[in-house]
């Protein structure tokens, strides 16, 4: 069956409907231009932004293909943002251009949620449909942001320095939107574990949240050494935190500070689960910090977080205070221990909890 394209043409005098048979199979970059051109006139008449402006049908189809044409000319440039700076052909100011790049690099966060932890390859390109469909987000945005990800990922994946400043140099974007870009880098470079079922619930903001908490503790945090560099994780911290095991040795201590602090702040009935279950509770944190040096077990981080710790606690309909009551308590007592009077054991105390923290208590939905 014969396809046809229905477009606005403008003519000197007047707006008329052409008919084309197929341009080719599939449409050439023209015409497909041309027919998005006739959509975007259409959806702006039935929005009645035609009436409201008092234009004509035919002033309004002849500035929207104006508009598509110039945006064809400039999409190039916009994979490549210095070069739109340096252009001279298009003569458009700074405040535009920052605006014209910062919305063609905008995502939604719910396109990202569903690429994150898979490959940025052609074939989960052409699977995009069925993220458009579950996101209620146009196919045609979702494979603008995907390819954008994929654009920003291997210009900085091998770049030494700031992974956020690169982005900024490289695509001249706004400190917040090359935030959320670098999140998206990291989560990849570390090949974080996302798409399990356990992790549906958790949104991108969420991970965004615990990258960013991650990147500015485990990370190589010396700026001033010419290696800096936080897409790695600190290699020497985590092996340190393979020496907090010594935590469980006092494990009776560390639990008496803890219910004995807890004790004015929790209801009677919560107070007892705590006491009993407090072994549980410790050997999942410090647990997870002694085997963190093992590629495996720091790829499925959230997943661990997750099926040791948050499904615990909602199993005993702790509140989200509850649970920030006992962090707090639980890392300070541990601090006041003996065994953590060493600098850099509690160096590395401060640096692993304060994170895990921050994580458990962000991906704690309630």
């Amino acid at each position: 069956m014969l396809k046809v394209f229905v477009l606005f043409v403008m003519t000197q005098k007047s707006l008329f409907v052409s008919v084309f048979a197929p341009c080719s199979s599939p449409p050439s970059r023209v015409c497909t231009a041309l027919l998005i051109a006739s959509e975007a006139v259409t959806a702006l008449n039935q929005r009645g932004v035609i009436q409201q402006s008092g234009a004509t049908l035919e002033l309004v189809a002849s500035d929207v293909l104006d508009h598509y044409r110039t945006y064809s000319l400039l999409e190039r440039l916009l994979h490549n943002p210095p070069k739109l700076a340096e252009q001279l052909a298009f003569q458009i100011e700074p405040q535009t251009r920052r605006l014209l790049i910062e919305k063609y690099y905008e995502f939604d966060d719910a396109v990202i949620r569903e690429l994150l932890g898979k490959k940025l390859s052609s074939r989960h390109r052409k699977d995009l449909d069925e993220v458009s469909e579950k996101t209620c987000v146009l196919l045609k945005s979702c494979r603008r942001q995907f390819d954008n990800v994929k654009r920003v990922f291997k210009v900085v994946e091998d770049m030494q320095g700031s992974v956020v400043q690169n982005i900024k140099t490289n695509f001249l974007l706004p400190e917040e939107l090359a935030r959320r870009y670098g999140a998206v880098v990291f989560i990849a470079c570390i090949k974080f574990e996302t798409g399990k079922k356990k992790l549906q619930y958790l949104t991108f903001p969420d991970f965004y949240h615990c990258a960013q908490s991650i990147m500015a503790s485990w990370t190589y945090v010396d700026k001033g050494v010419p290696e800096y560099d936080d897409k790695e994780l600190d290699r020497e911290f985590l092996l340190d935190l393979r020496e907090l095991r010594i935590l469980l040795e006092k494990e009776k201590e560390h639990k008496h500070l803890v219910c004995q602090k807890l004790k004015p702040q929790l209801l009677e009935r919560s107070y007892q689960e705590l006491d009993a279950n407090f072994r549980s509770y410790t050997r999942a944190l410090v647990g997870l910090a002694c085997n963190l040096h093992r590629s495996r077990e720091l790829r499925s981080l959230f997943l661990e977080l997750v099926e040791r710790c948050l499904e615990p606690w909602r199993q005993v309909s702790w509140s989200h205070t509850d649970l920030r009551n006992f962090l707090a308590c639980y890392f300070q007592c541990a601090l006041e221990m003996d065994v953590l009077r060493e600098a850099d054991l509690k160096s590395s105390w401060e640096r692993y909890l304060t994170v895990v923290t921050s994580c458990l208590l962000r991906m704690y939905h309630t």
